[in-house]
């Protein structure tokens, strides 16, 4: 366990390259570069190759995007909570 192996940008590139020729199945690909079977799809599902660059997925960016909106969200609220404390402490002072 642990032991996974760290694949580069440019090979990841060239596998989904062969896999969208056409020329031999996803499986015929993982069996002849000794891929583990499976993560030939997932690459499919994390990235797109566009202008010959691996980019993530629609799918990916997407959720990227949801993952930065709730931080922005949490950064928010404890903003709001924080200004709540303080307008109930200042408000004291008036009294």
């Amino acid at each position: 366990m642990g032991n996974y192996k760290k694949y580069s940008d440019e090979f990841k590139q060239e596998v989904l390259g062969m896999v969208a020729a056409g020329e031999r199945s996803v499986s015929q690909v993982e069996r002849d570069l000794d891929i583990t079977p499976g993560l030939i799809y997932k690459w499919q599902q994390r990235y797109q190759v566009v202008e010959e660059k691996l980019q993530p997925s629609a799918e990916r960016a997407e959720q990227a995007e949801i993952r930065r909106l709730k931080r922005e969200l949490e950064i928010t609220r404890q903003e709001r909570d924080i200004l709540k404390k303080a307008i109930r402490v200042f408000s004291r002072g008036e009294s």
